[in-house]
């Protein structure tokens, strides 16, 4: 076994685009970041392994919702409390509504891993059969839950498009073990492009993936 994957949808999501500093605004499709932060929800070992997310498949059609939301606008810092009357801000959302998709992702073992990679994919598929998570994963936001299965037989969309300049991810996956407020984000882009409701994902080390080093090369 070389790649695993499975079903996760819910009744809303919102991937949200790092331009809009304000209002959120999210991609039509869950980002890689977003998945692996899923997949990472229900299996995840740092030290010995990451997820590297091959391909999405989105299940169900593309719709988008528009609301209101209230927000805090500060985090909480210490014990320091957080007035929310006093620190309370209306924000405009336009998510998605309804989504499903397919995710396939292998499993990559770090250089000090000493298992195998059967090991690791025989406890990841027991988890997903059974529901298992070490937190309830979301679907960009929080209150978004995300329900997950093994991969069914539903078929992708039929609509094909250049999505433009995606977010890859937020930090190296590779490179920093495990993310701790001292990392320093490493935010990625590719160029995502959906064929027939199949997006093909490149590796972190792939010419096709910016970061802030390099550029990209045309596929």
């Amino acid at each position: 076994m070389r790649e695993i994957s499975l079903e996760v949808w819910g009744d809303f999501a919102c991937f949200s685009r790092p331009e809009c500093k304000v209002e959120r605004l999210s991609y039509p499709v869950i980002t890689p970041s977003a998945a692996r932060g899923i997949l990472s929800a229900i299996y995840s070992k740092p030290v010995e392994f990451y997820w590297q997310v091959k391909r999405i498949e989105v299940l169900k059609p593309i719709k988008y919702i528009s609301f209101k939301r209230n927000e805090v606008k500060s985090r909480q810092s210490g014990k320091k409390p957080v007035f929310v009357e006093d620190d309370r801000t209306q924000r405009q959302s336009v998510v998605l509504k309804d989504v499903r998709y397919r995710i396939t992702a292998e499993i990559v073992k770090r250089p000090d891993f000493s298992g195998t990679l059967e090991q690791l994919y025989a406890q990841a598929l027991n988890r997903i059969e059974k529901g298992k998570c070490f937190f309830q994963p979301s679907l960009g936001l929080r209150e978004f839950v995300c329900y997950f299965g093994p991969s069914g037989d539903s078929v992708p969309i039929e609509d094909s498009c250049d999505l433009g300049y995606m977010l890859y991810d937020v930090f190296d996956f590779k490179k920093d073990v495990e993310v701790t407020e001292k990392t320093t984000p490493c935010i990625s882009l590719f160029s995502a492009k959906m064929e027939r409701g199949v997006i093909e994902v490149p590796e972190i080390d792939s010419p096709l993936v910016l970061k802030p080093e390099g550029g990209v090369k045309d596929a």
